[in-house]
Parts: structure tokens; sequence; C-alpha cells
């Protein structure tokens, strides 16, 4: 175990600045933390600064939430770790979602904080996991992981799905998307978002949400459409049609209203809505 924690974390060292970077900053947050609020320290330590590197470090905040009587701490871990030696991507991704959070979110007081609280980030590091297992064609391995993120998290994400990178989930709750979506990389989404399909039909029926999306809360989109680049969701609005790039789109069915945008919505995490024509 010892050595296979090893060879994790001096791949770890190698795959990308970034891991690197977001885990020296961590690891300082974690000691100033346990220092000023003594009564944390045991959580912390065996959460970040017992652990060697990153990954070893995101393992045991994801088994730790997701573990289970009969599916201890110590089993899951050995599962994730087995994952991450073969994908590595994952603990690069993770790091990125990490400084995406810190960029975007103003309640996010550094990159500590959403690796130890933040449900929409864990779950999402989960989901990368049970990814991984479907594509092993471990499927009702794959199956508990979004099992357990389900009912842990309020966040339910098929394991088929196709996630990118510096992904932003923010609040998280209610958060539902289909087996063939497909989230490109800097997409921002918001609470009670469903990516689902429109029926029963079978094959790809899941919308495609591309770079640098925003999704506002509770926004619905249904079937095989794709939301363009850099676009807008309003809040609550629900999208039964393709949305052009750089467009914002309110209502119910969601409909273009304003002038195109000049940077990605996921970006400038920019909620307002243009003024609604009266068609006066």
């Amino acid at each position: 175990m010892a050595q296979h924690r090893l060879v994790l974390c001096t791949q770890d060292r190698i795959i990308a600045p970034v891991v690197q970077r977001v885990w020296a900053t961590i690891r300082q947050e974690a000691a100033a933390v346990a220092a000023r609020e003594p009564v944390l320290a045991r959580l912390i330590d065996e959460q970040i600064l017992r652990h060697d590197c990153f990954a070893e470090s995101l393992i045991a905040v994801i088994a730790r939430r997701l573990a289970v009587p009969a599916f201890d701490e110590w089993t899951l871990s050995d599962v994730i770790r087995d994952v991450l030696d073969v994908d590595l991507g994952i603990v690069a991704a993770a790091a990125t979602d990490l400084q995406a959070i810190r960029d975007r979110d103003p309640a996010c007081p550094d990159q500590l904080t959403p690796l130890l609280y933040f449900k929409g980030y864990q779950a999402l590091q989960a989901h990368r996991i049970a990814h991984r297992l479907w594509l092993q064609n471990k499927i009702h391995l794959a199956r508990h992981m979004q099992s357990r993120v389900s009912e842990v998290f309020g966040v339910d994400i098929h394991p088929a799905a196709q996630m990118g990178n510096g992904i932003l989930i923010d609040h998280a709750t209610g958060l539902v998307i289909g087996e063939t979506a497909v989230v490109e990389d800097d997409v921002s989404i918001l609470q009670g978002v469903t990516l689902g399909g429109t029926g029963k039909e079978c094959g790809d029926r899941h919308p495609k949400i591309r770079r640098g999306v925003l999704l506002g809360a509770g926004a619905t989109v249904l079937g095989n459409i794709e939301v363009g680049e850099g676009a807008k969701i309003g809040a609550g609005s629900i999208v039964l049609s393709s949305i052009e790039a750089y467009t914002t789109a309110v209502g119910v069915p969601a409909r273009s209203v304003g002038p195109k945008l000049t940077q990605p919505a996921s970006m400038t995490m920019e909620q307002g809505m243009p003024a609604l024509s009266t068609g006066k």
C-alpha cells in the first residue's frame, strides 16, 4: 500500500504544474486553519496534512464522504487509487476545478474550502471516478458511486455523462445530468439545473453544453440540443431548442434576448438579463 501511494504521488508531481501549485497552496491554507482553529486539527490532518500529494488528499476527502459499512473507507480508497493510477488526468481536472471555483465564486475565500466542504466540487470529482469505472465496464461499481453521490450530495450525474475541466457547480443541490450529456470546459452551473431527455427515446438524447456556458439556477435543458459556446441560460428557463454561441436565452420556452455577449458567460458570472421587449 505504501509503495502504491508513493507511485501515485510521484506521478502526481509530474502530470501538470497546476496540480503542484494548487497542492502547495492548500497545504499552506490547511496548516493555517489547523493552527487557528485547533478543534479542526484532526480533520485537517486526516484529509490534508498527512498526505504527500494532492491525489492522496483527494482520495481521502471522497472516500470519507461516500463510504458505507459494507464498502468502507479503506476499500473505497483503494478503488479510487486504482482509477487514478489509470487516469491521472482526473487529478489535473480536480485541481483546475478548484482554481475555477476560486476565480468565479465570490463566496469562496481560498482553495481549501471547496476541497473540504463544497458538495458541488466533491460530487464532480466523485463523478469523474464513476465515469472512469463506467468506461472500464465496471458498471455496477460506477452505479454505486452515482447512487452514493446522489444520496450524500443531492447531485445526480449519470456515470456515462462527459464532463470537461474547469467546471464550477455552485450550491449543486438538485442538479441532474443525463447519460449522453456533454459539458465542456469552463462551464458554470448553479443549483437545480437539469440536463435531461424529452421522453423514452434511446441513444444520444441529452444536451451538449459547450465551453464557457453559464446555466442559471433552476434552468432545464431538454433533448439532444446544443447550448453554444459562451452562452447564458437564465434562471428558471426551459430550453427546448439549440441556443447560439454568446447568446442570452430566457423564458419558458427559452428564447434569445438582448445583444450578443462579448465574454463567456461562465467567466463573468453575470446573471442579470437584458430587458425583454413588450412588443409595443
